[in-house]
């Protein structure tokens, strides 16, 4: 293990292995320990550089927390929606171009490396929408984004169809992951704690309740998985049942938050987030993030500082040792370690941990041997 690892934690994976088993999330809590007796001002910072691979919704979210704890009410900010819009873009399209050409198919690196470069987004947040979208049909979708939105809202079978038909390296990427990462893995419960003010409070009082709460969730007393697939806003539609779905609907957000805005539908309009304070001197905030959702809760004293700090990440929910992830390996068993080897790359894609992970392939091997 790296010093790196040390800091960061590392998520290992043991399939076949019985659930508590078959996943140990052994990420370190430091928000708390880092945070407590800061000035309030200095704390978004903080944790945006301690959570840098997402550290701009980090911010925002500690930001609105604070915010919340010290004043209350804390306003719907357009400058926040469209930053988190953008950065949210941004994140999807990295992790499709670098992260999942190397998991799932990487005759597809180089096209995609060549496609990340020409992203007028990443270039500069400031970049026309148009640019962006018009990038999307030339090197991603083979059409025109807004249409390919419509069919996916339209057409439960659109994703398969659009992989099966399209040109370009990202439907070939997808057609070729699909006999691995097409595999049944029961979702848990969708995550919409956030979803009204009761259930927000609820919330509240588990983080300062229980100690562990932040390293193993649990949600009415059960697990529950977040994701692109489980935003608010698009509550109605089915959850997804295998890695490859998932994957789809990580594409589907990438197209929607290229789109001009409209609320609960495209552009800045669709992520959810806010805040609430819960008593004097305690906030709560979420935001919704390329990897599900984000809850910061912080208590103050009363000279302004940190008195408590939690961080709540997507994480820790998706890869809970008795969640989906979890069932997901624990019943892994492939008649040779290679196909099981791309399954986990496949699963590990869809719901993209925020750190480093390993495979610990003895049971894979053995189970190989007497194949």
């Amino acid at each position: 293990m790296t010093s790196l690892d040390t800091l960061a934690g590392v998520v290992r994976l043991r399939p076949g292995q019985a659930r508590p088993g078959s996943v140990l999330n052994n990420r370190p809590d430091w928000a708390g320990t880092l945070a407590r007796g800061k000035l309030a001002a200095e704390v978004p910072g903080l944790l945006a550089s301690l959570y840098s691979l997402c550290g701009h919704a980090h911010r925002l979210c500690s930001q609105m927390a604070l915010r919340a704890a010290e004043q209350g009410a804390v306003d719907a900010d357009a400058g926040a929606a469209r930053a988190l819009q953008l950065e949210t873009l941004c994140e999807h399209a990295r992790r499709i171009g670098l992260d999942w050409p190397g998991a799932l198919s990487p005759a597809a690196a180089k096209d995609a490396a060549l496609s990340l470069r020409c992203c007028p987004v990443l270039r500069s947040r400031e970049a026309d929408s148009r640019d962006t979208r018009l990038w999307l049909q030339r090197h991603l979708l083979g059409m025109p984004a807004a249409d390919w939105l419509r069919c996916w809202e339209a057409r439960p079978d659109w994703w398969a169809d659009w992989s099966a038909t399209g040109h370009g390296w990202l439907p070939a990427l997808v057609r070729s992951a699909r006999s691995a990462a097409d595999w049944p893995v029961a979702a848990a419960e969708p995550l919409h704690v956030h979803a009204g003010t009761v259930s927000l409070r609820q919330l509240a009082a588990c983080l300062r309740e229980n100690p562990g709460y932040t390293r193993q969730p649990r949600w009415h007393d059960d697990c529950a998985e977040t994701g692109s697939w489980t935003r608010l806003h698009d509550a109605a539609r089915p959850m997804p049942t295998t890695p490859w779905q998932r994957l789809g609907a990580r594409v589907a957000e990438l197209v929607r938050l290229s789109q001009p805005d409209e609320p609960g539908r495209s552009g800045s309009g669709w992520l959810a987030f806010g805040a609430l304070q819960i008593a004097p001197c305690e906030g709560l905030a979420w935001v919704e993030m390329a990897r599900g959702l984000l809850v910061h809760h912080a208590c103050l004293d009363g000279d302004g500082r940190v008195a408590a700090y939690r961080v709540l990440a997507p994480t820790e929910w998706n890869f809970h040792a008795e969640g989906a992830v979890a069932a997901a390996l624990e019943g892994l068993r492939p008649a040779h370690g290679a196909f099981a080897q791309r399954r986990i790359a496949a699963l590990m894609a869809a719901y993209d941990p925020c750190v480093r992970f390993e495979v610990e392939t003895q049971a894979l091997q053995e189970e190989g041997a007497h194949a």
